[in-house]
């Protein structure tokens, strides 16, 4: 009887140890009070910070804008609080290069809200993230956390699995973004940003 267990108990061993090494430790990305951890862009009018609130808005010429991390990531999640502003929200995480994202808002391409979808130069949006009409509160905060994995991208939209996706082209290590779309008008909040590098 001991014997039969042990198949069962390895089992639950490799699972448990996967688990963990998807689910790191998250730290703060974003302190609340200013933007030290990040690229800030020079002559930089898009993006302020206001009680633990990060700010994304368009400018008068609405330039766009990506707001990048000091630090290169390999495997990692991001975890971040967001909120869509006036106008036509179209903004994303990058993930280690400015060519793949996971999509907060409008496509511009799409024209519709493709949220926690990702973006692939060449592909388009490869797959659409699942019952994000039902996950999504449009004029509340919502929680987005993002794992990367090599090209394994997959999303959680406010605790709910909704998108998993393998990418053949993946950038390997390089920093992870958010974006303020050009030719919008528009503004998206941020808060609480965490990021746990995977060992």
């Amino acid at each position: 009887m001991k014997n039969n267990l042990i198949p069962v108990l390895l089992v639950f061993v490799c699972f448990h140890l996967s688990v963990q090494a998807q689910t790191p430790k998250l730290k703060k990305a974003f302190n609340g009070k200013n933007l030290n951890a990040w690229v800030v862009p020079s002559n930089n009018s898009w993006w302020t910070v206001k009680n633990g609130i990060l700010n994304a808005k368009s400018g008068v010429n609405k330039e766009g804008s990506i707001l990048w991390t000091k630090k290169e990531y390999t495997d990692f999640v991001i975890q971040t609080d967001f909120r869509f502003g006036q106008g036509t929200v179209d903004s994303g995480i990058f993930i280690r290069n400015d060519k793949q994202q996971i999509q907060l808002g409008i496509s511009g391409s799409m024209q519709r809200d493709m949220t926690a979808s990702p973006y692939i130069p060449g592909k388009g949006y490869p797959v659409e993230a699942e019952n994000i009409k039902k996950l999504l509160k449009p004029q509340a905060w919502n929680t987005i956390k993002v794992m990367a994995v090599a090209g394994l991208y997959k999303v959680w939209l406010n605790d709910t699995l909704v998108m998993t996706y393998n990418s053949d082209n993946y950038i390997p290590k390089g920093p992870i973004g958010l974006q303020l779309h050009p030719d919008r008008d528009m503004e998206i909040d941020f808060k609480d940003i965490k990021i746990g590098e995977i060992k």
